[in-house]
């Protein structure tokens, strides 16, 4: 299956560079390219990509209220949103792309092998937050409450096992690892994952990241 390619920043070279590198890979297209938000919104609805690479600031429309609107807005396509970045350093960013519905984040000066990969990670419908990213997400939450205090009340319809496996979910633990630390196949947590979204009103496992620590559920181990 070829995975159809959006690619969307407001910098000629960047979108021609990343636009060779996905067209040289035998599994990937470039179903087109944007210059603004609302030239990908426009184009995602049109062209119905499987993935929309997707630059942060841009002019008319920026990347995150771009990505509201294809993954969430009125004219959803079903795409997938990776958010490629000079950005990720700056929490505020990673949190409102992760609630806009990104799937993930990847910085502009990763190595192409880990864009390309990025691209199909998020395409196979998983959550990917950059070492960076992932860190200063936790610092940003770093005054979050404790482990042992009262559970959220956001958190309060999960059950035990779901609030257990969110936890583990915020961790950066794979379906397969969860599977083996709780004794349980992964068919089970991935169940478990998909009604703990459909009860907290979260999209996909990036939310879920945000979520956690938002609520206080999983707090930084170190500063």
């Amino acid at each position: 299956m070829v995975i159809e390619v959006l690619v969307v920043d407001d910098q000629q070279l960047i979108r021609h560079a990343v636009a060779e590198l996905v067209d040289h890979e035998p599994d990937m297209h470039v179903a087109g390219t944007a210059e603004n938000g609302v030239e990908a919104v426009r184009k995602a609805t049109q062209l119905r990509p499987d993935v929309v690479v997707m630059d942060v600031r841009m002019p008319v429309m920026d990347g995150i209220e771009a990505t509201h609107l294809i993954t969430q807005g009125a004219t959803q396509s079903g795409a997938r949103v990776l958010i490629l970045t000079t950005f990720e350093d700056d929490a505020d960013y990673v949190v409102r792309g992760v609630r806009s519905g990104a799937a993930g984040f990847v910085g502009k000066g990763a190595e192409p092998e880990v864009i390309v990969e990025a691209i199909r990670t998020v395409h196979r419908g998983e959550a990917l937050l950059t070492p960076r990213a992932a860190r200063n997400l936790i610092d940003r939450y770093a005054g979050a409450a404790t482990p042992g205090e009262d559970l959220h009340p956001d958190l309060k319809s999960l059950t035990a096992r779901e609030v257990d496996i969110l936890r583990l979910v915020a961790q950066g633990q794979t379906n397969a690892a969860i599977a083996d630390h709780l004794g349980i196949s992964v068919v089970t947590v991935k169940t478990h994952i998909n009604r703990t979204m459909t009860k907290v009103g979260r999209h996909d496992r990036a939310q879920l990241v945000v979520l956690a620590f938002e609520t206080g559920l999983v707090t930084p181990r170190y500063r």
